[in-house]
């Protein structure tokens, strides 16, 4: 069987129309939900890109795999699903975002990026020539970095030949990257990142069906940048939704609240948090923000409606895996913040999942615990490849029992890690956080900080306004002892051991 895994960025578990969304439409995500089973209980394993990515390809928590926050280079050397995949006769192929290592300028001359986004501006043919293949384990790679309409990579190839006047205006404006979380881009739809990655996955079945690989199945990881910021839908996905139209979240005068937490109060009156980390924002700016991110999914689903309807055309559909995913959500508008950063808020953990195979799932929507890490175990394990084929120390779940009855529950809670580091502020921020979700509850810990954190009850708080870390200490201790039986669990057993004594 063959596999095309859509992934997106920073699209929470919500912002879909068969997530009952009230204004979003997504008749093509909904159509694949209507075949799938539809998760609504999927947690990323990191909210941050670069480490809940790197769990998907290796099934390895971040203090395995290396990668505990973003800014840190997935070894090379770590064994992937890809590399399974590629060493049991399968075609591999990225097309779009992979971000499995850093994109910003490393902190000394001497550290190495192959998606380091200014190279890829700058010096387009070196990178692409020095770009080591198999690359993680992906025979081909279409790579493109960046976000919005402020995208690199093997995307400046596409846009070159069909719309060269853009690439110097592109460039100049990477110099304010994430200056902004929204602005109109200056792309039409025809050129758009997103408009890209749907061509080039769709090209890459035409090229599948004419026997250019042989007979072997393939692994396509299909990875659209949007909706994360700046967001700035092009053409009629501008204007598609109002402003006006967008009802604020229950809870978005909670951030009064939140200037006395331990945690999150010093935070929010660090001026580098205010920009790409939860942000504080106003009224006006998530109505503007939430539209324009409406528009921006809009246009993801017409491109996996295209992509879906080739499938279907070249006779692929009837032995083709699909999964659709994110790496994290976003706080849109909860608890008066934007974005993602370091929190207890389910805005940026909770992610879509939706997935089918063909003769095996039983199509619904499941309430059971799903994390990240159980992709990529359980796409080997459907695929039929033998356990000991697969990359060593994988610590997900088999979730194949849940896709043939959406009704089983396989986990009883989720561990997600978060570390953030930032040597580069003025006083350098070192941050910990621990969060445990079970059927009824999330609790989150944080590190330097005793006796305190956030528990709320998934059912009777949905908003997470009443946090019941004083009030329910009975529970607390319970929940703190299951999360560091968890936390032990996922510890790295790296390096091994390789003698008696």
């Amino acid at each position: 069987m063959n596999v095309l895994f859509i992934i997106t960025d920073q699209h929470r578990a919500d912002h879909l129309g068969c997530a009952g969304n009230p204004i979003l439409k997504t008749p093509n995500l909904d159509r694949l939900a209507s075949e799938s089973v539809r998760f609504t209980s999927a947690f990323c394993t990191n909210p941050m890109c670069m480490p809940n990515r790197a769990t998907i390809l290796t099934g390895l928590y971040p203090n395995m795999h290396g990668v505990r926050s973003n800014g840190i280079n997935l070894p090379l050397k770590v064994p992937t699903i890809t590399d399974t995949l590629r060493n049991n006769g399968f075609h591999t192929i990225s097309i779009g975002k992979l971000h499995f290592q850093y994109w910003a300028r490393g902190f000394d001359k001497t550290s190495i990026s192959a998606e380091a986004i200014g190279p890829w501006i700058i010096y387009r043919k070196k990178m692409k020539e020095s770009l080591p293949i198999p690359y993680y384990g992906f025979d081909e790679v279409e790579m493109v970095v960046g976000h919005g309409d402020l995208c690199a990579g093997h995307y400046f190839d596409w846009l070159e030949e069909k719309g060269p006047q853009y690439i110097d205006p592109i460039k100049e404006k990477f110099r304010n990257f994430f200056n902004l979380p929204y602005y109109d881009t200056i792309l039409p739809e025809e050129l758009y990142p997103t408009t890209y990655m749907t061509e080039r996955t769709i090209s890459f079945f035409e090229r599948y069906v004419k026997a250019d690989y042989g007979e072997k199945p393939f692994f396509l990881h299909c990875s659209i940048p949007d909706p994360h910021h700046p967001v700035c839908p092009p053409g009629r996905y501008k204007d598609m939704y109002k402003p006006e139209d967008i009802e604020l979240p229950a809870n978005f005068h909670d951030l009064k609240n939140l200037v006395t937490h331990k945690f999150l109060g010093p935070l929010l009156k660090n001026p580098a948090f205010r920009g790409a980390l939860l942000r504080e924002s106003t009224e006006e700016e998530v109505r503007d923000f939430i539209a324009l991110t409406y528009g921006s999914i809009a246009m993801i689903d017409n491109g996996v409606g295209k992509i879906l309807a080739s499938l279907e055309k070249l006779g692929l559909a009837d032995n083709t895996m699909v999964i659709y995913t994110s790496d994290h959500g976003d706080l849109m508008g909860d608890h008066g913040m934007l974005l993602k950063g370091p929190c207890p808020f389910k805005g940026i953990l909770n992610v879509p999942l939706l997935w089918k195979v063909p003769g095996l799932t039983k199509p619904g929507v499941s309430e059971s615990l799903a994390s990240s890490i159980d992709i990529p175990k359980t796409i080997l394990n459907l695929l039929g490849i033998r356990k000991r084929f697969h990359p060593p120390d994988m610590q997900g779940i088999d979730l194949t029992s849940v896709l043939k009855d959406p009704s089983t529950k396989v986990r009883d809670s989720c561990l997600i890690e978060e570390d953030e580091e930032f040597p580069f502020l003025r006083k350098g921020v070192n941050i910990r956080l621990r969060h445990l979700v079970t059927d009824e509850y999330k609790l989150t810990l944080y590190e330097n900080l005793k006796g305190y954190g956030d528990l709320y009850s998934r059912k009777n708080d949905p908003n997470e306004v009443n946090n019941l870390w004083h009030t329910h200490k009975e529970l607390r201790y319970q929940l703190v002892e299951q999360l560091f039986h968890e936390n032990l669990k996922a510890q790295s057993r790296y390096p091994k051991r390789i003698a008696p004594t």
